[in-house]
């Protein structure tokens, strides 16, 4: 019975695999009726006569009630076993994994190849958390992501090999792998001993390695998503060598990612020297052709800002006609968005934008999370300097913002305060969906 059913799925609309082998049978027959016309039509006299002395000597020494059916049941054997020795070969490409059917496995791709084009612009793990929940829904994703980190492993990479911070790239690729899990974690793996390699993620010298060997970060990102076999694309948001200084509220001016993070008074600007670094090209054009424009999650002043220092994405974003959604933290970060609720997020993005010249609003509607429940967890945060950034929905509302509040933090209880992946692109897909309705309305 269930083999009946796998048989009656192939029948589905969207699997693309019908019309391409009813297109191959007739295209077979128009070329054999090619050939005979060019004969002179011998070929099917041949074929006729041939058919007519098989048939007569068969049905001599079997009655056709017999010959009938066995010739029948010959014919489908043959055809089950090619078409279906055909398909496990292509399973065994497609869909590896012990269990997964491959009318599954191409169901489920061309659902992913028909998804919306999101870009997401960030850095840091949280726009890898929401790159990890968005390859469920589609498989058109650019995540465009910020080069200025100067810590860890990264930052001595890029101070010892003179390469551009590969730590977020790294992050992002295995977010979106397709390849198996092991390969991923290999990617992943960070020396825990060894001289010189303490601290250093696999993942990070192998890009490093591979930008040294094609000239350019952006041809190593490429050879590295088809190792791990990458459903969307990686862009970095600048080519140039960014390092980003901070003006405090107390007057001191600061240098460095690392030291940003960590700012002993209040951020009043942003800025990064080369002063306007260029975009790629394929970031611009990810942009332009964009469903959905996502901002976040991430470190506000060290993920997501310096993603807007960059002019021309700024520029391409203002240009395109697609909605745009800022996705806020769950927690404030101590040294760097202390007090800040919301708003006071929003703010900044407006402020970075103003410095620009960008007076009009880039991202009207924001994901927030739900009030959360004081918890052991949210008290082990406080005890930290940390505080759930708090969202006024009926201020923000009347200021014009559209607002979507849900469970960021997902049902399950972990021992962090961190997006869930599959909550967080639940959230995000329903606010695209609410939009493409109203806009159809």
């Amino acid at each position: 019975m269930s083999r009946s059913r796998r048989a009656v799925r192939w029948l589905q609309p969207g699997l693309v695999v019908k019309r391409w082998v009813l297109t191959s049978g007739l295209g077979l027959i128009i070329l054999l009726l090619g050939v005979a016309i060019w004969a002179d039509l011998q070929p099917i006299y041949w074929s006729l006569a041939t058919i007519q002395w098989v048939l007569r000597n068969i049905t001599t020494v079997l009655p056709r009630k017999v010959t009938g059916p066995l010739v029948l049941v010959i014919g489908a054997l043959l055809i089950w076993l090619g078409q279906s020795r055909s398909f496990g070969t292509i399973q065994q490409a497609l869909a590896p994994e012990k269990g997964t059917l491959l009318v599954d496995a191409l169901a489920a791709q061309g659902r992913l190849n028909r998804g919306p084009s999101i870009v997401a612009i960030g850095g840091g793990t949280g726009l890898s958390t929401l790159l990890s929940g968005l390859k469920r829904y589609s498989s058109n994703l650019t995540a465009i992501v910020t080069v200025a980190d100067d810590g860890g492993s990264s930052g001595v990479l890029r101070r010892e090999l003179g390469v551009q911070p590969p730590g977020d790239i790294r992050n992002c690729l295995a977010a979106l792998a397709r390849e198996e899990p092991l390969l991923t974690r290999l990617f992943q793996y960070r020396f825990r001993a060894g001289s010189g390699l303490e601290g250093h993620s696999f993942g990070n010298l192998f890009l490093s390695a591979l930008t040294a060997i094609t000239g350019s970060l952006e041809a190593a990102i490429t050879a590295s998503s088809r190792v791990l076999a990458v459903q969307g694309q990686v862009v970095p948001a600048t080519t140039a060598d960014v390092r980003l200084w901070a003006e405090l509220e107390n007057g001191e001016r600061i240098e460095g990612e690392s030291r940003i993070g960590h700012a002993p008074s209040p951020i009043v600007r942003l800025g990064c020297i080369p002063e306007r670094p260029p975009a790629l090209p394929r970031a611009i054009e990810a942009i332009a052709h964009a469903d959905l424009i996502v901002l976040g999650p991430g470190s506000l002043y060290t993920s997501l800002l310096p993603n807007l220092l960059v002019p021309e994405l700024v520029a391409a974003i203002a240009r395109s006609r697609a909605p745009r959604l800022y996705i806020c933290n769950l927690m404030t970060q101590p040294g760097e968005t202390d007090g800040l609720d919301v708003e006071g997020h929003l703010r900044a993005i407006e402020a970075q934008l103003a410095s620009l010249g960008v007076e009009e609003r880039l991202f009207t509607a924001v994901l927030a999370q739900e009030d959360l429940e004081d918890s052991p967890l949210v008290q082990r945060y406080r005890t930290q300097g940390a505080e759930p950034v708090a969202c006024d929905a009926r201020q923000l509302r009347r200021q014009g913002y559209t607002v979507m509040l849900a469970p960021l933090q997902g049902a399950r209880p972990t021992a962090t305060l961190r997006h869930d992946p599959r909550s967080l692109a639940l959230a995000v897909m329903r606010f695209y969906r609410q939009h493409r309705g109203g806009a159809a309305a």
